[in-house]
């Protein structure tokens, strides 16, 4: 069983920035993607950004395309989000998810991961 845990939240105000860090407790076996998404209270989870291995695929959710980025270390396991020109909207948890290898259309469908972390909190405000 892969277990997932999540760090580097915190305060930022608006146009400031925060990494992220995915730490997982083992090598993930075969083909598989790795995710961030994020949630606030009352709504559902909503895809921020995945990588698939191999190929190195990736997506970002609209909302933080040219904002976000992922930085992925097979070494030791972590799959970072750098977070850029942040904004009040992107108050939430993130949660850091793996599961198997996905086609680029299905990235945002938070069912079909396997394994997700307990969150981190991310609040951006003045």
């Amino acid at each position: 069983q892969v277990q997932l845990v999540e760090s580097g939240g915190g305060l930022v105000q608006p146009g400031g920035s925060l990494r992220l860090s995915c730490a997982a407790s083992a090598r993930i076996s075969g083909r598989y993607t790795m995710a961030w998404f994020r949630q606030t209270p009352g709504k559902e989870r909503e895809f921020v950004a995945a990588i698939t291995w191999p190929g190195s695929i990736q997506d970002y959710g609209d909302s933080v395309k040219g904002r976000f980025a992922l930085s992925r270390d097979n070494v030791k396991n972590t799959l970072d989000l750098q977070m850029n020109s942040l904004k009040p909207e992107d108050t939430a948890i993130y949660y850091c998810a793996g599961g198997p290898r996905l086609i680029r259309s299905s990235f945002w469908s938070a069912t079909r991961y396997s394994y997700w972390g307990q969150g981190t909190q991310v609040t951006v405000s003045a």
